[in-house]
């Protein structure tokens, strides 16, 4: 019996009318009550020590004895019960309520889910972006496989999409992120599910960064290397290949870096098999008139006008 029951039960001693009808409700009249609160506060200090910032306990962890009027206490078990509630339509709303404002998460998926969701956030707070490669890992989560998962999801919605204004029937819906979803990573980086090659929009969003903290547009290899990303490399094989690039990554790199299509007379001049031939033979004559024969060794290389 605890402290404050022994105290209420003590009929010798004086007693506070307030603090027995609240031990009568609780322990008595409403002992349910009493054992959803006392979980609520167990989930509450469970968070405040581990630093979580989702409600997604083991289901054999029992509070630690030390924990006061806690300590001890079945929380895995107790979140379990929740969400088999949750999942009957039995529990209340005010208790989805406090469950949900505490980060409750009523599924394995889900919590799956929000951890993504939570590293995904972690991720572009440091990098300026959420286009991590497949590799990536961030605190010991996949974070790169996560979102390519992500983004196959966020596609297959998106076809399903254009087949419904197609007028044409889904074949399955499985598989296809919902739109709040796609909402949460949406808000993290509206450009994390590009229509393009995802490494690109990675190294255009990695510009865009350098640009707009005052750094000046790369136009050389090695100018500017960011996360393993040569930018000036980049920037030259969207000049130079300008015409592969889609419309609207034309119209994304001219409006908000400033990029257009390199001029004529920067590009290498391309030779024709005539120019070719008659390059040849200029060297072979060169070659000729120095040696006095053609035969040529097999790794030899000779520069017309440059010797040998």
């Amino acid at each position: 019996m605890s402290g404050a029951a022994a105290g209420v039960l003590r009929f010798s001693e004086e007693r506070d009318p307030a603090v027995l009808a609240q031990f009568v409700r609780l322990r008595v009249i409403d002992p349910e009550g009493a054992y959803w609160r006392r979980g609520i506060e167990a989930a509450g200090r469970w968070l405040r020590e581990t630093g979580n910032g989702v409600l997604r306990v083991p289901y054999t962890l029992v509070t630690p004895e030390d924990w006061g009027e806690v300590g001890g206490y079945p929380l895995g078990q107790w979140i379990a019960d929740q969400r088999r509630s949750y999942a009957a339509g039995t529990l209340e709303a005010g208790r989805v309520a406090e469950l949900e404002k505490l980060g409750m998460v009523w599924s394995e998926q889900e919590a799956a889910w929000a951890d993504g969701v939570a590293v995904a956030k972690q991720y572009a707070a440091v990098h300026g972006h959420f286009l991590p490669p497949t590799t990536a890992t961030w605190d010991g989560h996949p974070i790169g496989v996560w979102a390519k998962n992500a983004r196959a999801a966020a596609r297959r919605a998106r076809e399903n999409e254009e087949q419904r204004a197609a007028g044409r029937p889904v074949p399955s819906a499985a598989g296809a992120m919902t739109e709040s979803r796609r909402d949460e990573l949406d808000a993290v980086d509206p450009g994390w599910c590009p229509v393009w090659d995802t490494g690109w929009q990675r190294c255009y969003r990695l510009v865009q960064n350098h640009v707009q903290a005052g750094g000046t547009l790369p136009m050389a290899d090695g100018d500017v290397v960011v996360q393993g990303e040569d930018l000036g490399r980049w920037v030259n094989a969207q000049r130079f290949g300008w015409e592969q690039l889609l419309a609207a990554q034309q119209w994304i790199l001219e409006n908000s870096l400033g990029l257009q299509a390199a001029e004529e007379d920067e590009r290498p001049v391309k030779r024709t098999q005539d120019t070719m031939w008659a390059f040849n033979l200029t060297a072979a004559r060169q070659f000729h008139a120095r040696e006095g024969h053609l035969r040529v060794p097999r790794k030899h290389a000779e520069r017309p006008g440059g010797g040998g």
